[in-house]
């Protein structure tokens, strides 16, 4: 069969972790989902391409996840593998200029934020906060309404099964609100930003600033994916949300946070099953009410 082919291909190789049945909730900000048939950590970037090669010989379907953020795993789990990156994707190098920072896909952002602030770097105040790793923030172009990652990018190097490595100017991706026209098939390696000179005491008022807003307008600390929605032109999901009374409302262990209509919460006994239950009741609440179809942010695996 092709998983245990893949299994025994790819244990004991080089700077490759694989572990069988691994807990997806143990990989998930939302602390749900069941397992994957298997998890690969790969190291380096030769044990990256090694393992999709491997898993496309054995027709295994596989999915790239970084701190599952933003993703919402199955109650049954995915019957395929879960490849993270690894140690050669956690590193950040600075330029000579100073300015110019170059961090692996696997960069936490909230680590690369602080190396910034460290460096007395502007441009990335509005990230603070924002949970997940370099890679997956690029890939949806993680930011806020009035600013995104995106606008700091000059370089992104990407690997394509197949194909290898690929490089992509700034001006070579369409960067908008909650989205970049990257290939969903090409899995992020590193991204390179282009930062300013900025004043220490001005850039840490302005960190404290935003996330003084994010602790009193969203639930900081809860286990939830994020925003659930991406807001339509002109509106805001979780005033909408609200709008129609669904703060609190819930299903099983699954809340609208009473805190940010965007936001579905686990209240500590959620499955998945719970949370897509709520995310179905608002978006035909909302449908109803607006005549809007709201577009789901957070990603599904296993369904």
């Amino acid at each position: 069969m092709g998983l245990f082919n893949a299994v025994m291909s790819l244990s004991g190789t080089a700077d490759t972790d694989v572990i069988e049945n691994e807990r997806l909730a143990r990989h998930t900000s939302y602390r749900i989902g069941g397992k994957a048939a298997l998890f690969v950590v790969c190291h380096s970037y030769h044990a990256l391409r090694r393992a999709v090669d491997v898993l496309q010989k054995e027709q295994v379907p596989w999915v790239i996840v970084g701190k599952g953020s933003n993703l919402l795993v199955a109650d049954e789990g995915y019957d395929g593998a879960v490849i993270s990156l690894g140690r050669e994707f956690s590193r950040t190098v600075v330029a000579e200029d100073g300015c110019t920072i170059t961090a692996g896909a696997g960069v936490i952002l909230a680590r690369l934020v602080n190396e910034t602030f460290t460096r007395s770097l502007t441009g990335l105040e509005f990230a603070v906060g924002i949970p997940g790793t370099v890679g997956g923030a690029v890939s949806m172009n993680a930011g806020t309404r009035d600013a995104w990652i995106g606008s700091l990018v000059s370089d992104v190097v990407t690997f394509k099964e197949g194909q290898g490595i690929k490089h992509y100017a700034h001006g070579d991706i369409d960067w908008e609100y909650r989205h970049c026209s990257l290939p969903r098939d090409e899995i992020v390696l590193e991204a390179t930003l282009k930062l300013e000179p900025g004043n220490k005491a001005e850039i840490r008022a302005k960190m404290e600033q935003l996330l003084s807003r994010r602790r009193r307008t969203q639930p900081i600390g809860c286990a939830t994916c994020g925003s659930v929605f991406k807001n339509p032109p002109g509106n805001s999901v979780g005033k909408m949300i609200e709008d129609c009374g669904l703060k609190g409302f819930s299903v099983g262990g699954a809340e609208v946070s009473p805190v940010h209509g965007n936001f579905i919460v686990n209240t500590g006994t959620a499955t998945a099953a719970d949370v897509v239950a709520v995310i179905k009741h608002v978006h035909e609440k909302i449908r109803e009410v607006y005549g809007v179809e709201l577009q789901p942010e957070v990603k599904f695996l296993g369904f």
